[in-house]
């Protein structure tokens, strides 16, 4: 689906209730995210992803609870509902039909390279176990529900983690299958990655996670704040002492929160062998005077759960002015028409013919790369890197012309690939050269 050059920025984040808020997500992706939301030239989608949460999480008082908590510290932290389109999940009933539409032109090897995925069936097979035990189809099918929370508002843009850029190249290929199968209607979203955003680390120097127990609570009161940062681990190395500010995880928390100035006192401090209990004291105050207004805003905001239900269905009938219009879009598309509407009559467009194709592209690390796609647009074969646009497109030469041949001698220029793969890839390759052969006028 095509943007004109005025239109704005879609730019779509994904929150999943699963937990108590933390400074690591505050740091990590809240404070961020919600500066970036009121940019000029930027349309903000901010959603609570309470469908992705019951894959992990089958107890309904924690999911109730982590999204009432979830929705109040975005809000609390400046989230504006009327700058944002700010909406829960489950509230648009269009992203589970269009979850079903996705499914319908998704490879299900596509769908067995998913990392979540695939560390299970490792983990079951390290343990001697069934390889699928304790795999639902929802954790198989994660990809698909995320790739319709994307394309159902078409956005330009996803903020996430290396660990997800998987996934948003899965949308991508999900968009580029059902568009060539019904028509240009989804745009290719991009993953983005902000390598200036902050990992935080946790009382024990990991990284600050809730599966290691090792998190500071983002609003916890004052006093319970001070506990926590006392905790946090630090040498045997005695006031006097100069201490490392490298692998100091008091440090990396402090330089998180504070300013160059404040940070290079604290690390002139570290030098002249400032004790770890001063050192904490002037982290916990830090903390404070940053935290403790929106703490206040949290709180209010967890007294009146009404106001966060209220705010977030006004989002989903916002959200869902331009979801029920493009869902019906999508209907028409896909044949889910009304009978009576002309069904068959001469202004009907007979569809193209599709046929395999070879997609070339250049990545961030510089390097070519190839796809080979189906006649619906899916994934085939995925080249790796190439140093020049003219050695990828040798290699796909070669492919149209010896193609079963090429898979082989090509083989280590190639993504590996199964039997099947293989086997489905040549007969795309022959089908391509049936295709494009000349025909013999009689």
């Amino acid at each position: 689906m095509a943007t004109s050059p005025s239109a704005p920025l879609r730019v779509l984040t994904g929150i999943t209730p699963s937990g108590t808020p933390h400074l690591g997500n505050y740091v990590g992706s809240i404070r961020h995210s919600v500066r970036q939301s009121v940019a000029p030239g930027v349309e903000s989608f901010f959603f609570l992803a309470d469908y992705h949460a019951l894959i992990k999480v089958q107890e309904p008082a924690l999911i109730q609870r982590s999204t009432l908590e979830i929705a109040a510290s975005w809000l609390a932290c400046g989230l504006d509902p009327e700058r944002v389109t700010f909406y829960r999940q489950s509230d648009i009933v269009e992203i589970p039909e269009l979850t079903w539409f996705l499914t319908c032109v998704t490879g299900k090897g596509v769908l067995n390279r998913a990392h979540a995925y695939k560390a299970q069936l490792d983990k079951n097979i390290a343990k001697g176990e069934d390889p699928d035990a304790d795999v639902t189809a929802g954790l198989f099918m994660y990809p698909v529900l995320m790739g319709a929370d994307i394309l159902m508002f078409n956005a330009h843009k996803v903020p996430v983690g290396r660990d997800q850029v998987q996934h948003i190249e899965m949308a991508r290929d999900m968009a580029q299958r059902f568009n060539h199968q019904y028509g240009e209607h989804f745009t290719l979203p991009e993953a983005e990655i902000d390598d200036a955003v902050a990992t935080l680390p946790g009382l024990d120097g990991r990284k600050m996670s809730k599966s290691y127990g090792n998190t500071i609570a983002m609003f916890a009161p004052r006093a319970q704040l001070q506990k926590q940062i006392a905790s946090i681990v630090t040498d045997s190395r005695a006031p006097g002492e100069p201490k490392d500010t490298e692998g100091s995880a008091l440090f990396q928390i402090y330089q998180a929160f504070a300013s160059a100035e404040e940070t290079e006192a604290l690390r002139k401090a570290y030098a002249e062998g400032i004790g770890w209990g001063d050192a904490k004291q002037m982290l916990f105050e830090r903390i404070d005077l940053e935290v403790a207004p929106l703490r206040a805003r949290y709180e209010a905001l967890m007294n009146d759960p009404a106001e966060i239900e209220r705010i977030l269905l006004i989002g989903a009938e916002k959200a869902r002015k331009l979801a029920r219009p493009f869902m019906a879009e999508l209907r028409h598309a896909v044949g889910l028409r009304n009978l009576a509407a002309g069904a068959g009559k001469g202004g009907a467009r007979k569809a193209k013919v599709a046929k395999p194709s070879f997609k070339q592209y250049r990545e961030r690390d510089g390097l070519f790369y190839f796809k080979l796609l189906d006649a619906s647009g899916a994934a085939l074969l995925q080249s790796r890197g190439f140093a020049s646009p003219q050695e990828a497109g040798r290699a796909i030469a070669a492919l149209q012309q010896q193609r079963g041949a090429a898979l082989a001698t090509l083989a280590d220029r190639l993504e590996p690939a199964g039997p099947e793969e293989l086997r489905a890839a040549n007969e795309a390759l022959e089908a391509l050269a049936e295709a494009t052969a000349p025909t013999n006028g009689s």
